[in-house]
């Protein structure tokens, strides 16, 4: 049995290399099967990621932290919105069980919206917070504690309808209620949450 691994995204995976090495080299050869033997094998041949200039990497810590009062937030940017802004699945997930609100802000290029920036139709009641930015994006909230948001619940079901795809969720949001345009594309995501009083 011959297995070969292959990396595609910029290096990322090569610190795992020599120990997915170790670990076929043991399973091939010495026919060793138990997960925790295979770890400790492993975890020996692992290093952590440097940077260009050849220092230690920093690890991104979680994403996701909602307090014991229900306020959260979670922010995600044009990386992580290209892989459907899985860092927010959790936060979404964790407020939808604890019975949470949550408001989201999307921005995107201007002519992406519907309507006009500050219309009543597209958020009525915080016509303050659109945010117009110099690159001819927007940034616009809907939900908000005072208009009561909307139930974290129903936002978890259609992530999970959506395969997990938290920006396909909002996306397909925004569409339906007439917001955005089909083709409009979301290039920062933010989500909040609270406890409904």
């Amino acid at each position: 049995m011959t297995a070969k691994a292959s990396f595609y995204t910029k290096n990322k995976g090569a610190a795992f290399v020599p120990a997915l090495q170790q670990v076929l080299a043991a399973v091939q050869t010495g026919g060793i099967t138990e997960v925790p033997e295979l770890a400790s094998l492993a975890s020996r041949h692992i290093t952590r990621r440097t940077t260009a200039s050849g220092a230690r990497a920093r690890v991104r810590s979680k994403a996701v932290l909602i307090t014991p009062t229900g306020s959260g937030t979670g922010r995600v940017g044009a990386q992580a919105i290209a892989s459907g802004s899985s860092r927010l699945r959790p936060l979404i997930a964790e407020a939808a069980r604890r019975g949470l609100r949550l408001a989201f802000t999307v921005r995107l290029a201007k002519t992406g919206y519907m309507h006009p920036s500050g219309s009543r139709t597209d958020s009525p009641g915080i016509r303050r917070d659109v945010i117009q930015r110099a690159d001819h994006t927007e940034e616009r909230s809907y939900g908000s504690s005072a208009t009561g948001g909307h139930d974290a619940a129903d936002f978890a079901r259609r992530v999970d309808a959506a395969a997990g795809d938290v920006t396909a969720a909002v996306h397909q949001w925004l569409v339906e209620t007439g917001r955005i345009r089909p083709d409009a594309h979301i290039i920062h995501l933010e989500v909040r949450t609270w406890r409904p009083r």
